[in-house]
């Protein structure tokens, strides 16, 4: 029997799922015991369990339409609802406005599940461009709560500061919200691919974040979020530039660099935007009648473009710098050659 269509393996995805709501609910209660550490990690292993889930579900084909939704419903509490309440018991209860911010962070999130659920109905993925499986559109709601609470985990690292003030901890978390919602493209961890040379050097680098993690475990948090804020830019780069190479759609990623690389050193540049059709027909308009001037004979340039139309099919005017120029009906031309028979 394929293991795919064994019960247990079909429930294990889901299971998943249900450990990363658990874990995003227990940063609530840490929060409300006063255990700041176990917060953020709480909705950081939630994370972790979010982003297992999926890839289970898809290695071992037990995807299902309960396990989707039940995802949503996870990711809208975990990563919406669970880092407001904190934020919020924390920083945001000093202002009046405190609550507002923590419903627009809420609020933020269910929107953002609810337009990725949409975009990733058959319809719609069918219509999306081949290389749009490579990005979000927005920032993805596990990334956004972790931005959400930099301040915070800021302030475990170096204490209080401006970075911890309610406006300022209001002002990030709308920001983080904003980020949600929008349409800017971020990369995504689903399209990334380590080349078979680099798999030594990436697992050292994992193993020197894990010691930094053990060691300081907040000296990382910052820096990890800056570097993520940071590719933001370059991602909506490569998105605008894969929309206007349509040649490169449905070549590897790999070859892709090398095709940009090559664009780089002939320096080929995107083509023009087309311009408005006014303005168009109006220097089509232009070139012809330059074109008409161009073609007509001194002789008949008072008689303007209209009267060079009049001649026929032969538009160009008779020659007359011949022997025959003082040709007339009194005065008859040279006597042409006669036709063999």
């Amino acid at each position: 029997m394929p293991a795919s269509t064994a019960p247990g393996v079909r429930l294990l995805p889901n299971a998943v799922t249900v450990l990363a709501l658990c874990a995003g609910l227990s940063g609530v209660q840490f929060m409300l015991a006063g255990n700041e550490v176990g917060a953020i990690a709480a909705i950081a292993l939630a994370g972790v369990f979010d982003a297992l889930d999926g890839r289970l579900a898809r290695l071992l084909d037990a995807s299902s339409r309960i396990g989707a939704e039940l995802d949503s419903l996870s990711d809208c509490v975990s990563f919406g609802v669970s880092p407001a309440l904190i934020l919020f018991l924390w920083s945001l209860h000093d202002l009046r406005v405190g609550w507002v911010v923590a419903l627009v962070l809420v609020v933020s999130t269910a929107l953002r599940l609810a337009r990725f659920n949409t975009l990733s109905d058959s319809e719609a993925a069918a219509e999306a461009k081949p290389f749009a499986g490579e990005f979000f559109v927005g920032v993805p709601s596990p990334a956004g709560a972790l931005v959400a609470l930099t301040p915070l985990a800021t302030e475990l690292l170096l204490g209080r500061g401006w970075w911890s003030a309610p406006v300022t901890v209001a002002i990030w978390t709308v920001l983080s919200a904003a980020l949600m919602i929008s349409r800017i493209p971020t990369a995504s961890l689903k399209s990334v691919r380590v080349p078979p040379a680099a798999v030594a050097p990436a697992l050292v680098l994992v193993a020197l974040a894990a010691a930094a993690v053990v060691a300081v475990p907040f000296a990382l948090y910052p820096v990890a979020i800056l570097l993520y804020l940071a590719h933001i830019p370059y991602a909506a780069y490569r998105y605008r530039w894969l929309e206007r190479h349509p040649e490169v759609w449905h070549v590897p990623p790999r070859q892709r660099r090398a095709v940009r690389r090559a664009h780089r050193r002939l320096g080929l540049l995107p083509p023009r935007r087309p311009l408005p059709r006014r303005v168009a027909g109006a220097a089509a308009r232009a070139g012809r009648r330059t074109m008409n001037r161009g073609q007509a004979a001194p002789g008949s340039r008072r008689l303007g473009v209209r009267g060079s139309r009049r001649r026929g099919p032969d538009r160009r005017p008779p020659d007359r710098s011949g022997p025959d120029r003082g040709a007339g009906p009194d005065r008859p031309g040279p006597e042409r050659p006669q036709e063999r028979p």
